[in-house]
C-alpha cells in the first residue's frame, strides 16, 4: 500500500541543485537506505519529507491521518523534562494517557499517604486499561533499558550528549508512525547497541527511511537503496551489497551510452566540416543535432589516485607503552596496559562508550600523561591525528586555501608529487568547488575536508578517532583505499563494524575495569570468538545445573507431608485471592468520591495483592520441585 507519493520534487541551496524534479513512492513496510556524498542533500530531503523544510516545487500526496516520526542528526530535547516525559510526547491518545499516568505515579511515590493522589492514580490506571497503553509503557522502558538509559525520572539536562541521543532514538521508536525517518541513528552508539537496533527495526511495523554511513546496518536493515547524486535520484532494489552490484551495472551502461554519444558527435562534426551539399533545412537540422549532443552531459568519472602517500621514513621504533594506567574523574579507565606498535600496524580500538578509547589515543599522542607507566615514541614518528572534537574551521577560507595552508603538494613513496588540487579531487571536491567558501559546505563536507588536511601533513602514523561519524559511504570507501596504500602505522577508534573489518587486522578491546585485551583478527573474528566463548561458558553452567538437581532429588524423592498438603490447596488459594482482588476493585469503582472508603479499600487491595504475589511465588517453587521429583522418579 502506498503511504507517500512524491512527484517532481525540487530543492536548491544557493547555486547548487540538491534534487531536481525527483519522483518516488514510499509503500508500507519498505526499508529504504538513503545514501549519497555529503552535501548532496540527504538530510534536506529527510527534512522536506518530515515537513520541516520547504520545497521549491513538486507535490507530496498522503492520507489525512498519515503520521511521520523524524529523528534528526542533532536532536533537540527539553532539558527540563524527565526521560519518560520526553519520550511520551505527541497528541495521540496513548501518549497523553502515558504522560498523565507517569505524572500521577510520581506524585504518589512522593506522598504515598495522599488520598487525592491515590484516587487520581486509580483513575489513570483505568484509563490505561481503556486505551491499551500498558504495552506501550512496557515497550518504552524496555527500549530505554536496551539503549542504556535506566533512570527514567532523571532530567534530560542531567544526561550526557550521548545519553540524550539515545533518549531521542527511544522517543522516535515509541511514537506511533506510518513512516519512521532516521538521520544517522548509529552515530555515537556502541556496537552492541547498534546490533540491538538492527534487530528492533527488523520487527518495526511501519515504513522506514534511514541515512547512515554504517554499511553493515544498511545491509541488514534495508531492502531498497535510494542514491542522491548531483540532483538525481537513483533507486535500487535490494540492500547495500546489491546496490554496489547494480550501480556498477548502471555506470557501465552509462559509459557505453557516452561512448556512443561521442562517436555520433564526431561523425556529425566531420559531416559539417566537410561542408556536404544538402538542402538548407536538412543542414540546419544536423547543426541543431550536433548542438544538442554537445549540451548532453556524460557520466562523471570518479577520480582515482592510487599511490602510497607519505615520504617521511618511519623507523623500527614507533610507540611503546609499558604498564600504562590512567584514571579520570575517579574512574580507572586504563589499567597497566603494555603494547608495542609496529611500523605496519593496523590496530582497531573498541569498547563501550566512555570506556577510555579516546583517552588511550590521547596518551599515545602525548596529549595527556599517564598516571603510571611510560610511553616511548620513536624519533622518526610523525603523527597525524583525526579527532572527534577538531577545532572549528574558518568559514571565510576557501576550500583550496584551507588545504594549501598545510601543503601545496605531497610526495609519494616513489618520489612523485600530488598537488593539493588533485588530492581535493580524490576526496570528492571537484575543481569547480575548490574555490567555494568553507561556510557554504555541509557538516559532512567539512569533516571530509578536515580529514584531507590531516593527510596532507604527510604523517607516517595515523590516529583516527571515530572517522566514520558524519562521513558518507563514498568517502569511507576512498579512505579505506587510501589506507590500503598507506606505508605507515594506522590506529583506529571506531564503532563501524564494516570499517574495522576492512581496515584492521588486530584489536585492542576494552573489557572490564580498565582491562584491555588484544586480539589478532578483525571485528567479525572477534565477535565470533566472543560468542563461542559465551556459548561454551553457558554449556558449562548448564552441565553444572543439570548435576545439582539430581543430587538434591536423590536425597528427597517425594514432597513432605506439609509440602504435599500445601501443594494440594495452593491453586484454590490463588483463585480465591484473585476473586477477592476483583471484588475490591469493583467496590473501589462503586465508592466514587467517598475518599475515606476508597483509602480503606485501597489498603485492603494492597494486602490482597501482596498475599497473591507470595502465593504465586510459592506455587512456582513447589511446581519446580514437583517437576524435579517426577523427572528423577521417571529415570529411576
Amino acid at each position: 500500500m502506498s503511504l507517500l507519493q512524491i512527484e517532481n520534487l525540487t530543492k536548491t541551496y544557493g547555486e547548487k541543485t540538491l534534487f531536481d524534479h525527483i519522483s518516488f513512492t514510499i509503500s508500507d513496510h519498505q526499508r529504504i537506505g538513503l545514501i549519497g556524498v555529503n552535501g548532496t542533500g540527504k538530510s534536506t530531503l529527510l527534512r522536506v519529507l518530515a515537513g520541516l523544510d520547504s520545497k521549491e516545487s513538486g507535490e507530496m500526496h498522503h492520507a489525512n491521518d498519515f503520521r511521520i516520526e523524524y529523528l534528526p542528526q542533532e536532536p533537540e530535547l527539553d532539558g527540563s523534562s524527565s526521560v519518560l516525559e520526553q519520550i511520551y510526547y505527541g497528541d495521540s491518545e496513548v501518549m497523553i494517557t502515558l504522560r498523565a499516568y507517569e505524572k500521577s505515579l510520581q506524585q504518589l511515590e512522593r506522598e504515598p499517604e495522599n488520598t487525592d493522589f491515590q484516587s487520581q492514580l486509580l483513575k489513570k490506571q483505568q484509563k490505561m486499561d481503556e486505551v491499551n497503553a500498558w504495552e506501550a509503557n512496557t515497550t518504552a522502558k524496555t527500549i530505554l533499558t536496551k539503549l542504556g538509559i535506566t533512570t527514567f525520572d532523571k532530567k534530560v539536562s542531567e544526561l550526557s550528549g550521548g545519553q540524550q541521543k539515545r533518549v531521542a532514538i527511544a522517543k522516535a521508536l515509541i511514537q506511533p508512525a506510518d513512516l519512521l525517518i532516521l538521520d544517522e541513528p548509529t552515530n555515537h552508539l556502541d556496537n552492541e547497541t547498534i546490533e540491538w537496533l538492527e534487530e528492533y527495526l527488523a520487527q518495526y511495523q511501519g515504513a522506514l527511511i534511514v541515512v547512515t554511513h554504517d554499511r553493515y546496518f544498511l545491509n541488514r536493515v534495508t531492502n531498497l537503496i535510494y542514491e542522491l547524486d548531483r540532483g538525481n535520484l537513483y533507486i535500487y532494489e535490494g540492500n547495500y551489497h546489491t546496490y554496489l552490484e547494480k550501480k556498477e551495472e548502471r555506470l557501465e551502461q552509462e559509459r557505453v551510452s557516452e561512448e556512443k554519444r561521442q562517436n555520433t558527435l564526431r561523425r556529425e562534426l566531420a559531416w559539417l566540416h566537410r561542408g556536404a551539399k544538402a538542402r538548407t533545412t536538412k543542414q540546419k537540422a544536423r547543426k541543431q543535432r550536433v548542438e544538442a549532443l554537445r549540451k548532453q552531459s556524460g557520466p562523471s568519472s570518479d577520480q582515482s589516485i592510487e599511490f602510497a602517500a607519505g615520504s617521511n621514513r618511519l623507523g623500527k621504533k614507533v610507540i611503546e607503552l609499558d604498564s600504562v594506567s590512567k584514571e579520570i574523574a575517579g574512574q580507572r579507565l586504563i589499567n597497566e596496559f603494555s603494547y608495542l606498535v609496529m611500523p605496519d600496524e593496523r590496530l582497531g580500538i573498541i569498547g563501550p562508550n566512555g570506556s577510555g578509547k579516546s583517552t588511550l589515543l590521547n596518551l599515545m599522542a602525548e596529549r595527556i600523561s599517564p598516571d603510571e607507566g611510560t610511553i616511548d615514541i620513536g624519533a622518526t614518528v610523525k603523527i597525524g591525528y583525526y579527532t572527534q572534537d577538531h577545532q572549528e574551521i574558518d568559514g571565510n577560507l576557501r576550500v583550496i586555501d584551507y588545504i594549501k595552508e598545510v601543503a601545496e603538494v605531497i610526495s609519494t613513496a616513489k618520489g612523485e608529487e600530488i598537488t593539493a588540487e588533485q588530492m581535493l579531487e580524490r576526496f570528492l571536491f571537484p575543481r569547480s568547488q575548490q574555490w567555494t567558501y568553507i561556510r557554504k559546505l555541509s557538516g559532512g563536507e567539512r569533516r571530509r575536508l578536515y580529514l584531507l588536511r590531516v593527510l596532507m601533513n604527510e604523517p607516517n602514523v595515523l590516529f583516527l578517532d571515530e572517522p566514520t561519524n558524519d562521513l558518507d559511504t563514498k568517502t569511507l570507501s576512498i579512505l579505506e583505499d587510501y589506507l590500503d596504500h598507506f606505508p605507515g602505522a594506522v590506529i583506529v577508534v571506531s564503532h563501524d563494524r564494516y570499517f574495522l573489518d576492512r581496515v584492521v587486522d588486530k584489536l585492542a578491546a576494552f573489557e572490564n575495569n580498565g582491562e584491555i585485551v588484544t586480539f589478532m583478527g578483525d571485528y567479525t573474528d572477534y565477535m565470533e570468538k566472543k560468542k563461542a566463548d559465551e556459548n561454551h561458558r553457558a554449556a558449562l553452567r548448564k552441565a553444572e545445573e543439570d548435576k545439582q538437581p539430581q543430587r538434591n532429588i536423590r536425597r528427597k524423592r517425594k514432597l513432605s507431608y506439609h509440602e504435599q498438603k500445601e501443594w494440594d490447596g495452593i491453586e484454590e488459594k490463588i483463585s480465591n485471592l484473585e476473586e477477592k482482588a476483583e471484588e475490591i476493585k469493583d467496590e473501589i469503582a462503586e465508592a466514587g468520591s467517598d475518599l475515606g472508603k476508597v483509602q480503606e479499600l485501597y489498603q485492603q487491595q494492597e494486602k490482597i495483592e501482596q498475599e497473591l504475589e507470595q502465593a504465586m511465588e510459592r506455587w512456582e517453587e513447589l511446581s519446580l520441585l514437583v517437576e524435579e521429583i517426577e523427572e528423577e522418579n521417571s529415570k529411576a
